[in-house]
């Protein structure tokens, strides 16, 4: 079994994480008291800057992983006008806003989101290869949000242009809800690395139209219960048994439970990591 690193999605929100810690700028520090990896999804809606960067590698333990999620106008997202003249200035000052992760040994991959919308068709195939090619550089993980992708007649291509072109296949858990969820495909795609994001089981919410961007709060609102958990540890040790290292990330998050369940996850499969940040101690503790 490889090394199976677990996380959340993003560092600010997890109550459980930091009490006695009131200031946000120590969150980040304090998060990678407890995991050695995260997905930063703050980088889907403005490249960070050079200083965000640096102070996130600054605050960090060296072992420590980031999983960056792209641009929205690199996967077809754009929400509003996009600040960006032409794509090949958006790949590259993406590119070079993350490369410092690269180089100091933080970046586990960049991960492709794309959207529901994107269904298995000609012109998003011939997309999907340019944004590789843009991020060639980087180990880039790509994730699927339409069914159309593993159906009877696709997947197995699908799959197959996923090795050719050396992306990590996102292998998800999440609500079997129409054509605008995915399947657990428990199939790995790159020979060093895999990728597994659990969005919770909410049916109800996964389609339900929400306005402006409390689609969120609904569409992850899920706590995984421990029988369900213990499913997906056995899914993941089987997935980690084809692969270097696998990291598994809980984005069900609206509810506050992603941090809960990840603990618990690790917990279960006996997994001790070292080189994680020190935790701040509790003084009034005996």
């Amino acid at each position: 079994m490889s090394q199976i690193n677990v996380g959340v999605t993003g560092w600010g929100d997890h109550r459980i994480l930091y009490e006695g810690i009131s200031s946000p700028s120590k969150k980040l520090e304090a998060y990678a008291g407890h995991f050695p990896v995260v997905e930063l999804d703050s980088s889907f809606y403005a490249v960070p800057p050079e200083k965000n960067i640096t102070k996130w590698i600054n605050e960090t333990p060296p072992s420590f992983q980031f999983v960056v999620k792209a641009y929205q106008g690199m996967t077809g997202h754009q929400r509003g006008e996009n600040p960006f003249k032409t794509q090949e200035e958006m790949f590259k000052a993406f590119n070079d806003a993350i490369r410092p992760f690269k180089e100091a040994g933080k970046l586990a991959m960049v991960l492709c989101q794309f959207p529901p919308w994107y269904d298995c068709q000609r012109k998003y195939v011939d997309y999907i290869k340019y944004v590789r090619e843009q991020l060639r550089e980087f180990d880039a993980a790509l994730e699927f949000r339409h069914q159309s992708w593993y159906s009877d007649d696709y997947k197995e291509r699908t799959l197959e242009y996923l090795k050719e072109d050396d992306w990590i296949h996102s292998i998800c858990d999440e609500p079997q809800a129409g054509e605008r969820s995915i399947p657990f495909v428990p199939v790995t795609t790159h020979d060093e690395k895999a990728f597994v994001r659990f969005h919770g089981r909410n049916t109800a919410g996964w389609n339900k139209p929400v306005k402006g961007e409390g689609w969120r709060e609904v569409r992850y609102l899920y706590d995984y219960s421990e029988d369900e958990l213990k499913e997906l540890e056995e899914k993941v040790k089987r997935i980690s048994q084809k692969v270097n290292k696998t990291y598994v990330v809980f984005n069900n998050n609206s509810g506050g439970h992603a941090a809960g369940n990840a603990k618990t996850f690790i917990s279960d499969l006996g997994i001790t990591y070292e080189g994680l940040a020190p935790r701040q101690m509790n003084l009034f503790d005996e």
